[in-house]
């Protein structure tokens, strides 16, 4: 049989390819016809996909009937065993009346004999356990003293002869040394037991965010902001955080205790171990696990980051359901699961096969910071393995990945939504990401072959006329070898001596060059230009280092081979570039440097250390263009727009990756109040750049 090669996923998920999804259900279809060949018959199917077990929606509502196998009625039998003997243990204490002594009665039928104790006063209100109201759970601690003389007055008060030896017996009891020391253990452990224990720490990377704010406030003008950092970085502060995270670090490691809400067993039964764990699940949050099938056998295939699930720590990946509430799941498949899930909440006691894997105990995993460089749909993937829980996301947006325990499929939040997703989603791994875009790209280079032999020269002389009009050191070619996927990100805020230059990208006419102009005219004190270099001679008005640097075309080929200029062209038989040196130059003396450049020398512009800002400026509509242009006093031909709008296309599908923001030109005066915005936004928030730009 002939099928389509699958070569980018696991060997255990290759069948996540056959699987189709329809209203939260999984549905087998044609394994064969992706690859254009016949379905193999003669081999049953073994369908690995993983569903979330508690995704919202309507499904869920009918009873299904339930079979149990002779194992988990002897699992049963032994928890109806259990839960009759808690019951009738609370009756027999509840028959417990303080009050129905033989003694007591008589002293309450003499009220002149004897004290009054508040202990058998009549109690109002609710009841709690024992007959005791609810506020008094923590007891009284007595002191020796105390005690011995409450005994000596209770002695004195009675009348009958043998409650008062029984009372010296117990004085006898008190008086002796092993008692006393016993006593005075209850005591200490009584008062331990009831003293509040200490707050669980929020996080152990109080050094790290310690040294994210003083990044933040470094270069502060306000009084508030030095102080933070000078009391930030004195050793003192800085060895009290070590200490705490130090100690945080041990506390995460084991999971806060909570009161009867999650808890584990481990019994045998038949030769094999079996788990029962109860965990409380809350209506608003999800379980957070995903279930696979394996032949009968319902597993567990995946913990989900937020969930109910991974913040007990007592589901794991590999373990085998075999009931959950009482139902049985061993033999179903897992849209049945999904339906038995869909409505519960409350106490779940899941009954379970451990995984025979054992894993070693998770280590905590640091979030990574990344910035997404192609559109992703999860809808639109036939690889994902649980559909529901794909994370759908744009080019450009910042993604915290949490978990990258399955290096094909990293669970991750959107930046911004991580207070209102309280799961984590999955999104494709890097190196999955890259191995399917590679085959991708390897399909339609065998199909470039059939375009007509014309285009495919025209297209290699464009890229040769490229390469001679810019002349950088990198161009299209090695932005086509590159497979854009994720890019590590860092949160930096520019210092107030060091501003960031400010890189205008656009297609001719698209005003990116007059609004560089109007900000170098109506502020001049706070923006400048970088000053060229050029090998042509110096005219007599001109100044060196003012108006450009006069070299000599040896001295240029030199820089331009070191990879100094940012960008360099000739000119009437003259050499002109613009080099990081002259933007660096500007840019000490305070002033924002302000530069129009062509998108092949982007990367060379980020690869040094500027750290540059980078603003697309887009045309609007065609008619919108033409209007604009006409004010200018010009009349391009449609074509002429049309090349326009698809070249900015083009910049924006081939380096969009690259650019920090995007202005849309509909309007010279609203394109500038926004750019203007942007700049001032660099002053006053801390923007994502790329962290290999902080090491």
């Amino acid at each position: 049989t002939q099928r389509s090669p699958i070569i980018v996923l696991p060997p255990a998920r290759v069948a996540m390819t056959t699987t189709s999804h329809m209203n939260g259900h999984v549905t087998e279809s044609d394994a064969g016809g992706s690859g254009g060949g016949e379905s193999n018959q003669e081999e049953p199917q073994q369908w690995h996909r993983e569903m979330a077990v508690d995704c919202p929606g309507d499904l869920g509502a009918r009873t299904l009937p339930v079979r149990r196998s002779a194992q988990l009625e002897r699992i049963r039998q032994h928890q109806e065993d259990l839960r009759r003997r808690r019951e009738e243990e609370g009756r027999n204490r509840q028959e417990l009346d303080l009050n129905a002594s033989i003694r007591l009665k008589k002293l309450s039928q003499n009220p002149k004999v004897g004290i009054d104790n508040p202990t058998f006063d009549p109690i109002e209100g609710p009841v709690g356990p024992m007959g005791l109201p609810p506020n008094l759970g923590a007891p009284t601690l007595l002191e020796l003293e105390e005690l011995l003389m409450s005994l000596k007055q209770v002695q004195h008060c009675l009348s009958d002869t043998q409650s008062q030896e029984d009372v010296e017996l117990v004085l006898q009891l008190v008086q002796k040394t092993d008692f006393q020391k016993a006593f005075n253990i209850h005591n200490a452990v009584a008062q331990h037991m009831n003293r509040p224990s200490p707050p669980f720490p929020h996080t152990d990377r109080a050094q790290g965010l310690a040294q994210e704010v003083q990044s933040i406030v470094h270069n502060s003008q306000h009084k508030e902001g030095l102080e933070l950092n000078t009391l930030l970085s004195s050793p003192h502060v800085q060895a009290v955080l070590l200490a705490h995270d130090c100690v945080a670090e041990q506390e995460m490691q084991m999971e806060p205790l909570t009161p009867d809400d999650h808890c584990e067993t481990l019994t045998q039964w038949g030769g094999e171990t079996v788990k029962i764990v109860c965990i409380e699940k809350a209506r608003d949050i999800p379980l957070g696990a995903t279930v696979r099938n394996d032949m009968d056998s319902v597993i567990i295939s995946r913990i989900v980051k937020g969930g109910a699930a991974e913040r007990s720590g007592l589901l794991h990946e590999g373990d085998e359901v075999l009931e959950i509430n009482g139902v049985e799941i061993r033999g179903k498949d897992v849209n049945e699961v999904f339906d038995i899930l869909a409505d519960m909440h409350g106490n779940l006691t899941f009954i379970l096969i451990p995984s025979p894997q054992t894993k070693p105990p998770p280590i905590k995993e640091t979030v990574v910071h990344v910035k997404a460089h192609f559109d992703y749909d999860p809808s639109d993937d036939p690889y994902v393995p649980c559909r529901e829980l794909g994370l759908c996301f744009q080019k450009g947006d910042i993604l915290h990945i949490i978990s990258q325990d399955d290096p094909n499929w990293w669970q991750a939040y959107r930046d911004g939504d991580e207070d209102n997703q309280p799961l984590a989603g999955l999104v494709p791994g890097k190196s999955f990401q890259q191995q399917r875009e590679a085959m991708k790209q390897t399909i339609e280079e065998d199909k470039e072959p059939e375009k007509s032999g014309k285009l495919w020269c025209a297209k290699k002389n464009k890229k040769k006329r490229k390469k001679l009009l810019y002349n950088s050191k990198q161009n299209d070619d090695y932005d086509n070898e590159e497979i854009l996927t994720y890019e590590e990100m860092a949160l930096y805020h520019q210092p107030a001596n060091r501003k960031r230059p400010i890189a205008l990208i656009g297609p001719p006419n698209c005003g990116q060059n007059e609004l560089r102009q109007r900000l170098l005219s109506s502020e001049p004190d706070r923006f400048g230009g970088a000053v060229p270099h050029t090998t042509r001679n110096r005219r007599d008005v001109e100044v060196s280092g003012r108006d450009y640097h006069f070299v000599s075309r040896q001295a240029f080929d030199m820089d331009a081979t070191a990879g100094k200029f940012i960008e360099s062209g000739e000119f009437e038989k003259n050499l002109y570039g613009t080099s990081t040196d002259s933007v660096r130059q500007l840019i000490n003396t305070g002033k924002i440097c302000l530069l129009c450049l062509h998108t092949q020398s982007l990367k060379i512009l980020r690869n040094s250390d500027l750290k540059p800002y980078i603003i697309f400026i887009a045309p609007p509509s065609q008619e919108r263009l033409r209007a604009l242009l006409a004010k200018e006093s010009k009349n391009p031909k449609p074509e002429e727009l049309r090349d326009i709008i698809e070249k900015a296309r083009e910049m924006e599908q081939n380096f969009g990756h690259l650019f920090d923001a995007a202005i849309v030109n509909t309007d010279q005066d609203k394109a500038y109040q926004e750019l203007l915005r942007l700049i001032n936004k660099l002053d006053t928030e801390p923007q994502w750049v790329p962290s290999s730009w902080l090491r």
